[in-house]
Formats: C-alpha cells, sequence, structure tokens
C-alpha cells in the first residue's frame, strides 16, 4: 500500500513490570507486526514519474542501491552527468516509503536513489553497505555530487556510513558529499534504555540481552545510550562539506484523528533522543529544530511533507519552485498525499 509503514518504538521497554516471558511474547507480536508481507503492489506504484528529469544515460545495478520504489527490478536508470540524492529509510521502512518524496525531487529536475537493508542488522554493518554502494555509485557517475538523506534509523545510518572512522571509509577522491537526517534518535533510543543498563543486564543473568536481540536483532547493542556507536559517533569524513541535521519536536503529533480524537500517535523520539553533544557541536553541523511528527515530516498517504519541503528547499538541498509551476506541485503533492497542509 502507498504511504509510510508505521515506526516501531519498542513498546515492550516501557513496561518494565512485564515478566520476561510477557515480554518475549509481546516481542514476538512486534517482529510479527514489522515483517508481515507488504502484498501485491499495484503496477503504479512500481515506477516513478520523470518530472523533469533529463534522459537517463546509465543503468546501474548496485547492491543495496534501486529506485525509490518497491519494484522488484532494482536497476538504476540515471543521468551520468546530474547529481544524485540518496534517501535512506527507517527501521520497517523500504524504498517504496521515498516514493512520494522521489517524486518531489523530479519534479525539480533532481535524480534519486533508495538504499535498502536489513534493519535487524547491525547499523555498522548497514552503514558499510551503504558506503560501498556510495563508492560503487560515484565510480560509474561523471557528476559525482551525491546528497544522502537519512529518516529516523535511516539518519543513524547514513550518518555512520560517511564518517572517516569507519573500518572501510569513502574511497572515492572526488566524492562530492552532503548529508542530510531527519528525526535521527542520536543520543539512543529511550525506549531501549534497559538493553544498555548494567545493572538490569547483571539482574537477568543475560536474559535481557537475549530479549533485546529478539525485539531488534544484532543492532540492540548500538542503539542504547551507553554504546559506543552513540557516544562515539565519530567524524565525518572530510569530502562531506555540510550536514543539516533536522530534528522533530514531535510532542502533541498525531498520525491519524477520528471524530476529533487522535487514535494514533505521531510521537516516536524526544527532543533529548535526537540531540547529541558530540554530533551537535561539530561545526560542519547545522541544526534545523521543526515542529512537526515522526512521519509528518516525511509525508505518508494522509499528509504532503510541506515542512520538510521547505526546509530542504531554504538550506539548497532541493531546488526551488519556479513561481509559475507552484500550482503544479499542489496538484502532484495532492495527488501523492490525498491532501497537502
Amino acid at each position: 500500500m502507498p504511504g509510510i509503514a508505521k515506526q516501531p518504538d519498542f513498546p515492550i521497554f516501557r513496561k518494565s513490570g512485564r515478566s520476561i516471558t510477557g515480554a518475549i511474547a509481546v516481542a514476538t507480536l512486534v517482529l510479527l507486526s514489522g515483517c508481515a508481507s507488504k502484498g501485491t503492489i499495484a503496477p503504479e506504484l512500481q515506477t516513478i514519474d520523470q518530472g523533469r528529469l533529463p534522459p537517463a544515460d546509465l543503468t546501474l545495478n548496485i547492491p543495496g542501491l534501486g529506485p525509490c520504489t518497491d519494484n522488484p527490478d532494482r536497476s538504476l536508470h540515471l543521468n551520468s552527468r546530474q547529481p544524485v540524492t540518496v534517501l535512506v529509510h527507517g527501521c520497517f521502512g523500504s524504498s517504496g516509503l521515498f516514493r512520494g518524496l522521489a517524486q518531489v525531487l523530479a519534479f525539480h529536475g533532481q535524480q534519486s536513489a533508495c538504499f535498502t537493508y536489513n534493519d535487524r542488522d547491525s547499523l555498522v554493518v548497514s552503514s558499510g553497505q551503504l558506503t560501498s554502494a556510495l563508492d560503487m555509485l560515484a565510480q560509474q557517475m561523471d557528476n559525482t555530487q551525491v546528497t544522502v538523506i537519512g529518516h529516523s534509523q535511516g539518519a543513524l545510518i547514513a550518518r555512520k556510513s560517511l564518517v572517516s572512522t569507519l573500518p572501510d571509509p569513502i574511497t572515492t577522491d572526488n566524492l562530492q558529499l552532503r548529508l542530510v537526517t531527519v528525526s535521527g534518535p542520536f543520543a539512543g533510543i529511550a525506549a531501549a534504555n534497559q538493553c544498555g543498563n548494567p545493572v538490569m543486564r547483571a539482574l537477568t543473568l543475560g536474559l535481557t540481552d537475549l530479549l533485546c536481540q529478539i525485539i531488534t536483532g544484532d543492532k540492540w547493542s548500538e542503539i542504547t545510550y551507553s554504546s559506543e556507536f552513540i557516544l562515539e559517533p565519530g567524524p565525518l569524513h572530510p569530502q562531506v562539506h555540510d550536514y543539516l541535521k533536522i530534528i522533530t519536536d514531535e510532542r502533541d503529533s498525531c498520525r491519524q484523528w477520528k471524530n476529533a480524537t487522535c487514535i494514533e500517535s505521531d510521537y516516536v523520539f524526544s527532543l533529548e533522543e535526537q540531540y547529541n553533544e558530540v554530533i551537535d557541536h561539530d561545526p560542519a553541523t547545522k541544526i534545523v529544530e521543526v515542529r512537526a511528527g515522526h512521519v509528518e515530516i516525511i509525508g505518508d498517504k494522509r499528509v504532503s511533507p510541506d515542512k520538510l519541503i521547505a526546509i530542504l528547499q531554504d538550506n539548497g538541498i532541493l531546488n526551488p519552485t519556479e513561481p509559475e509551476l507552484r500550482p503544479d506541485l499542489i496538484l502532484l503533492l495532492t495527488r501523492l498525499y490525498g491532501k497537502t497542509d
């Protein structure tokens, strides 16, 4: 279906009074709901309107990179002389998550690709896969300007892929990089704090570790406040010439309303979970804080990502909309998202 998969916030960790047995049962349900089949993909969702994109002159098959749809054909068709924007989805997401945003980019003459990964893998492993994919992409392009945009867990992967301290960092010398992260829990996920609590781990004789791994996979030890991944995020590679960090104030946000009552919150990460002193004090980092829900910011079938579009245009990431094309953009957003703010 079009739109955005529900982002998990590991609710099991918020119920500290549950027994380990009950917790594992709940964790199993979380996993089953997150890994359920998406069903048949509608044909119209397997392609992207070309908009104002120049004709493609290159077909690439790069592990992890593909079009921003859920089309099984992951071949990329790009213009080798144009920059590329690479989008990185969050947990339980997919390339199709960014189909709408990719079409907004195409409307403005900007081509895109989406990175897909196993969201139960280690974040370092996924980051290394993205780094490799970016190197392979740059080696095939005449224009080596690449912007990487990551949302939620994808924000963690996107930034880590561009640090100079990865075991296998970027190697393409002429790769010109920009980084944008949106709603990333760079201080660790508070709901997973028990996974990083040495006292709790000792009291449960290691069962906490097992439970955490059952819920989140191999990344379990990286998403806590006390992990090396969080405490030592690493310096950005010198080829990253600017970094825009978008922080969402998700308080009182709502994903779905019914009869003037919020039946599904859009609050996933607090401000405290998104700020990180080590990252935020880096001179290359520019922070923009916006009042928006976790899914609202990137758009779904109920709301257009108007706030994100404005921020990206204000910061030179998305090309400006020519005044005479504004009505066409509104029509596109209405078609993609059902309605606009």
